[in-house]
């Protein structure tokens, strides 16, 4: 596994909950969870989607629109563009000391002021925080022909994607640990078919053995599911699931790294948790 000494405990009640990263690639990365199950799994991933905050446009106050959209459009499209998130710096509304008003502590305000022809883009966004931008800038907002305007001023916050899913800050699922073990004696006679029969290479022939690429076999989810098919085809094959040890996948939408989303969800956890009193 790549990183696979980098491991973070969590405390999960009476005992911590072992995570190791598997593979970080772009904003995607996949994480090996151990000492868990299904319920804590999937408390996790509703944490990550619908718990961990980030910053989106709430509001917009259109002064110019003569665009082919109408306001209600744009307002839909500005608060589902991306935007990076400091979760060190801003509160959310309900908990700031403005007590929701508005403040440089809990808002950032974002303004457009343009004449066609031209097309809008999302890096035209002048913001009051340099460090909350679009995370992609080449996002189209709108397009204006020769005569046509667009000037507003945008009021993002922080949210959770519980109330709205533009605050959500990724995808999250899971599945069970894989593991493959080989029967040499029965498959002696199959090696190049059970190959064949999975194009992801999960299987390789070394030094004369059929052998397992475990590292595929983690990363890739298809490649799980053709092992899968595999040993169900070809005796010899056998496909388990460990049930306390998971394979998680964090789809960040680039405000947050995968990372900072695990870390801030398993907070979460720990707090709601200290919360119930039985």
């Amino acid at each position: 596994m790549a990183d696979a000494g980098k491991k973070v405990d969590e405390e999960g009640g009476d005992h911590k909950m072992k995570i190791s990263v598997v593979e970080k690639k772009d904003n995607i990365s996949k994480f090996l969870i151990e000492d868990t199950n299904f319920s804590e799994m999937n408390l996790l991933r509703r944490t990550i989607m619908f718990e961990v905050p980030v910053i989106a446009i709430e509001d917009v106050y259109f002064t110019k629109n003569s665009s082919p959209l109408y306001d209600e459009i744009i307002a839909q499209r500005l608060g589902l563009i991306p935007l990076s998130t400091d979760l060190k710096t801003y509160n959310l509304p309900e908990v700031c000391k403005c007590k929701g008003k508005g403040c440089s502590a809990c808002q950032v305000k974002l303004s457009v002021s343009i004449s066609g022809p031209a097309t809008v883009y999302a890096k035209d966004m002048k913001t009051t925080d340099s460090q909350i931008k679009p995370i992609y800038p080449n996002m189209i907002i709108t397009k204006l022909g020769n005569g046509q305007e667009l000037a507003f001023e945008a009021v993002a916050v922080l949210g959770k994607g519980s109330t709205h899913m533009k605050w959500s800050p990724a995808l999250a699922y899971y599945i069970n640990k894989p593991s493959v073990k080989i029967d040499q004696n029965k498959v002696k006679s199959k090696v190049k078919q059970i190959i064949d029969a999975c194009p992801s290479n999960v299987f390789e022939l070394k030094s004369g053995k059929l052998t397992i690429n475990k590292d595929i076999l983690l990363k890739n989810n298809l490649a799980t599911e053709q092992a899968r098919y595999v040993s169900e085809k070809f005796e010899g094959i056998t496909f388990e699931e460990d049930e306390t040890k998971f394979i998680l996948t964090i789809e960040s939408w680039g405000q947050l790294t995968s990372l900072e989303i695990l870390k801030n969800a398993t907070q979460i956890m720990k707090e709601q948790l200290s919360a119930v009193k039985i």
